[in-house]
């Protein structure tokens, strides 16, 4: 996890910091006024993600995940936790002037390399690809630097229309599917190439 943070998250699990890790490198967000809060908004066929990761994190929040209709056809389901002293130095390590950013001193578990493959992964034939359009092309690269360094995962980047994304090499491919597979719910399972499923 992230070492520095240990005095000032210890009411929070090991397991609740590599979860909320995980949702930052996706589609989490923070929001900030005296102490932090986490929103999780996704699409309602990503319920089961919703309600699991409202399950592990239930000790934050008060209220449960909510149906919500959304723009045109989307149907999203979201929940956010309290606004709590022990969320703001996450906000404070993944944020800079509002932005989402990819902190220097990152360290991440296996669970949240699974949660951040739930919420953004997708897959083609024989690759596996993390949605990081959201992230500019240097943290990308940092993010490839630390998968290699942290779990010898080779990966490179790749172009998806006018955005970067980064692609899981497939010789290590292998690999991450090991370390996400105790992880991954068995309704996202169909994210793992088909030539490589467990």
């Amino acid at each position: 996890m992230l070492n520095s943070m240990d005095n000032t998250v210890g009411s929070l699990t090991e397991e609740q910091k590599s979860i909320l890790i995980g949702t930052l490198l996706g589609d989490g967000t923070m929001r900030i006024k005296k102490n932090a809060h986490l929103e999780i908004n996704h699409a309602f066929s990503q319920k089961v993600l919703v309600d699991w990761i409202f399950s592990k994190l239930s000790s934050l929040v008060i209220t449960s995940p909510k149906w919500r209709k959304g723009n045109g056809n989307r149907e999203a389901y979201r929940f956010a936790t309290q606004k709590l002293p022990v969320l703001t130095p996450f906000y404070n390590l993944f944020y800079k002037n509002g932005r989402k950013i990819i902190p220097s001193n990152l360290t991440l578990s296996p669970l949240s390399l699974a949660v951040w493959f739930m919420d953004d992964g997708s897959k083609s034939y024989s690759s596996i690809y993390l949605n990081t359009q959201q992230f500019i092309f240097n943290e990308q690269l940092q993010l490839i630097d630390l998968l290699k360094k942290q779990f010898r995962i080779e990966s490179t980047i790749n172009k998806d229309k006018t955005y970067y994304r980064i692609r899981i090499r497939s010789k290590s491919a292998k690999r991450f599917i090991q370390l996400v597979e105790p992880f991954v719910l068995k309704e996202f399972r169909y994210k793992f190439p088909s030539v490589m499923t467990p």
